[in-house]
């Protein structure tokens, strides 16, 4: 029997927890909602490349939580969960506050782990959250300065180098960015760009190692060679210490330094630690849950994205698969209420995407065709932007940057200083523009048509979402 006084509680803002609000908020459900979240913004991880270079700003990837539920049912409440109560349905937070609830959703997300490397805490800069992204432009920054009023060559070259730590996605998709946005940074203050050196550091010799993006590693290889600086690897190297200006690694059976003024930290993440404590079995901290996202003992509790896992049918833990598993705990939620049966998940795979440099990337389409460089690029933005939270956030977004892009203002880069051809930016800018306009211009014509032929794509949902239909 749930108690029908307390309000459905979502412990975290990620893209399981948020959009799990927000869909709650767009549908009948008379229940309240509170999310809570430490931080007060929105990070919307796949973008925080561009966040980091310059190619969208703050506002468009790194909105505030309030700005994006304005006017919806949710009650945002900033805090730190400190304890969960599943036997009384009761969540503690660091500022004091008890919250009981008669639904509980678990999105607390995942944390960075550095498997006990001594100095790594202290020294490598993680890059999972928009503050993370903005601190690690500002330092890359400061070093260029510092690098360009020296006149001692060691210290410079020291200053100039960059160590990434993981050959993940994560760390593949900052090598390229870095690989093409520093050199013209370093340009633009006076410095010769080809002294800039991003190397690549991994414990194993294979890049996107058991990753969704797997099937794209000759893909990327080349694409890692062909920068503005192409991009040097450290396989085999297992790193065993960080320090303020370098990396030891132990490779061949040999202990050796690597020197480098800034160390950037990709290698991992873990569960939150919080889980650990709950009386649910787990998976290497993961919550194991059913085909419809309940905990098996506990069917009033939700759980999803990083920190929850169906050992039946394991999902990579992507923003597409975190975005549908929050529009079916919202369901499953509201059929709880109707005294109806919880549904399983059908996860929709559409394939995957990646950004490899500035204006470049590879859009690997339902698994099966790969679109590479500027239009790979333009399609992996474009696709990423119509899942950002909030419809009208999403189309001010949308808009603003098919504008930009369209009219080359606010680029990070132009296209001679990437060594790309103009007009080729322009055709596949046009293109993109063009494969983005006919959905609508379909769907306005024949609406009826456009929903039944392309309703197993996930594509008029989307669009219901950035522009909804005139009535």
């Amino acid at each position: 029997m749930q108690p029908a006084s307390h309000p459905t509680v979502i412990l975290g803002g990620g893209f399981a927890g948020l959009f799990t609000a927000l869909h709650l908020s767009q549908q009948n459900y008379f229940q309240p909602i509170i999310l809570i979240e430490q931080r007060d913004r929105f990070s919307f991880k796949p973008l925080l490349y561009e966040l980091l270079s310059g190619e969208l700003h703050s506002e468009q990837v790194y909105p505030h939580y309030q700005e994006l539920l304005t006017g919806s049912r949710v009650n945002f409440v900033q805090d730190t969960v400190q304890s969960i109560d599943l036997h009384q349905r009761s969540v503690n937070t660091a500022s004091g506050q008890s919250f009981y609830y008669s639904n509980l959703v678990l999105a607390l997300g995942s944390k960075t782990t550095y498997f006990n490397t001594p100095g790594a805490a202290e020294h490598a800069m993680p890059f999972t959250s928009g503050e993370q992204a903005i601190a690690l432009r500002k330092h890359l920054r400061h070093r260029l300065h510092q690098a360009i009023q020296t006149t001692n060559p060691e210290r410079r070259r020291l200053l100039l180098t960059v160590a990434i730590i993981g050959a993940g996605p994560a760390g593949v998709e900052l090598a390229c960015t870095l690989a093409d946005l520093l050199p013209i940074w370093y340009d633009e203050l006076g410095g010769d760009g080809s002294e800039i050196h991003i190397v690549l550091v991994n414990r194993s010799r294979e890049i996107l190692k058991g990753d969704v993006n797997s099937s794209l590693r000759c893909t990327v290889q080349r694409a890692m060679k062909n920068r503005v600086i192409p991009v040097d690897f450290l396989f085999d190297a297992a790193v065993t210490k960080i320090t303020s200006d370098g990396v030891e690694y132990r490779q061949n059976e040999k202990t050796q330094m690597l020197q480098a003024g800034t160390i950037a930290w990709t290698a991992g993440t873990a569960p939150n630690p919080l889980l650990m404590e709950l009386p649910v079995t787990q998976n290497r901290g993961r919550l194991l849950v059913k085909p419809t996202l309940q905990l098996p003992d506990f069917p009033e509790v939700f759980a999803a994205g990083d920190c929850a896992i169906d050992n039946d049918n394991p999902q990579p833990p992507t923003a597409q698969v975190a975005y549908q598993q929050g529009i079916a705990i919202a369901q499953n939620l509201k059929r709880l209420r109707e005294n109806k049966p919880t549904i399983p998940l059908q996860i929709q795979m559409r394939g995957t995407l990646m950004k490899l440099g500035l204006n470049e990337g590879v859009a690997n389409l339902f698994n099966k065709l790969q679109i590479k460089g500027q239009p790979g690029h333009l399609i992996r933005q474009g696709a990423y932007l119509q899942l950002l939270p909030n419809s009208a956030h999403n189309f001010k977004v949308t808009s603003e940057w098919l504008t930009d892009e369209l009219f080359q203002r606010h680029r990070a880069a132009t296209p001679m200083q990437l060594g790309q051809t103009p007009w080729l930016s322009g055709v596949a800018t046009a293109a993109a523009a063009l494969i983005l306009a006919t959905p609508l211009v379909w769907r306005a014509a024949q609406p009826m048509q456009f929903q039944q032929n392309l309703i197993w794509t996930g594509v008029p949902a989307l669009l219901d979402q950035l522009a909804p239909p005139s009535r």
